[in-house]
């Protein structure tokens, strides 16, 4: 008997979310309520790349992946916890399958590599490891309640993935801002890819004042040229003192959007007290916000970006349909990846 959740799938240990499990069942076969994709492309999740590039370099990165699926059944990086998403076709739907999908549509799975049966078949021979966009060959099992997009005709394949895989993070971003009468916001990574959404769905939703933080003069540059922002500052956002003096009044809302640890405090200072910090990142240590927080006596509501609101994928890519300038860094940063 299948699952909706995908139990029957995790071969250890027994009794816990694939999500939690140490091993799961890849069988590419499809079971009644399930749909078995061919995978084109991986995802990384941004904080997942950039340890495992940091650990084994660009040459080592591809075995590691290898490794960490066929010991898993799944792509989850066992220091950060996370895994990305996924590009495919639909090679197979269950008959009780509740998704909507059809075998030969293209999707993006907007569920986590984290708990999704993953098989890899072609030893990522064409990917060289220099980002986290991935050309692959294997397959995939979605579960009766795991969410996938159809990828929409008038964009780019890669265009459209690198959207997808942030999409929670505007969604969240424009419910929270919406919550206060024109709120200053500011968002820790405003010239990535869940960034720059996030400020513009902010912008949309009624922010006053806009500042994006960035760690370069020249990512600060591309972002002060999108007009995207208000304000654009320059800093560690791994240096709270650094990040506070760089952003001066305290704003309402600040939107965390780095892919590196250690970024909490800052986010925290520069938040004023009844604010709110939404934490985007997977490297976010959330026993460190709390415990910073406390320490710092700041009287700040903090919430975890799930990745999930109602209608996040179709939000996103209105968003980059609807604001030139936020498809022009999507596309800059892919030219310079390429």
């Amino acid at each position: 008997m299948t699952s909706p959740y995908g139990l029957h799938r995790v071969l250890e240990p027994a009794g816990v979310l694939p999500q939690q499990a140490h091993r799961l069942d890849a069988t590419p076969v499809c079971g009644p309520d399930e749909v078995l994709v061919d995978v084109s492309r991986l995802n990384l999740d941004a904080a997942s790349y950039r340890q495992l590039r940091e650990e084994h370099g660009v040459a080592g990165v591809r075995r590691a992946v290898l490794d960490i699926v066929a010991a898993r059944g799944k792509m989850q990086n066992p220091v950060t916890g996370s895994g990305g998403m996924l590009l495919g076709v639909v090679r197979e739907v269950g008959p009780a399958s509740p998704l909507g999908l059809r075998p030969g549509d293209r999707i993006a799975t907007l569920v986590s590599l984290t708990l999704t049966p993953l098989r890899i078949t072609d030893g990522l021979a064409a990917w060289d490891g220099a980002d986290e966009q991935v050309p692959c060959e294997g397959t995939a099992v979605l579960f009766g309640r795991s969410i996938a997009a159809v990828l929409p005709d008038d964009l780019p394949e890669q265009l459209a993935l690198s959207v997808l895989d942030v999409c929670g993070a505007p969604a969240l971003t424009d419910r929270v801002v919406r919550r206060r009468a024109a709120p200053s916001v500011l968002v820790l990574g405003g010239g990535g890819k869940s960034g720059s959404l996030s400020l513009a769905a902010a912008r949309r939703a009624g922010a006053s004042r806009l500042v994006a933080l960035v760690p370069t003069g020249r990512e600060a540059a591309a972002v002060r040229a999108s007009g995207l922002a208000d304000t654009v500052v320059v800093a560690d956002a791994r240096d709270p003192l650094a990040v506070a003096a760089a952003v001066g009044d305290p704003v309402d809302v600040t939107v965390v959007c780095v892919d590196v640890p250690g970024c909490e405090h800052g986010a925290i200072l520069a938040t004023a007290d009844g604010g709110t910090v939404v934490f985007f990142s997977m490297a976010t240590s959330f026993p460190a916000a709390a415990l910073g927080a406390e320490g710092l006596a700041a009287d700040v509501e903090m919430l975890v970006g799930n990745g999930y609101v109602p209608g996040h994928a179709a939000f996103a890519l209105d968003l980059l349909r609807g604001e030139p300038a936020v498809r022009a860094l999507f596309e800059h940063r892919q030219t310079q990846q390429a």
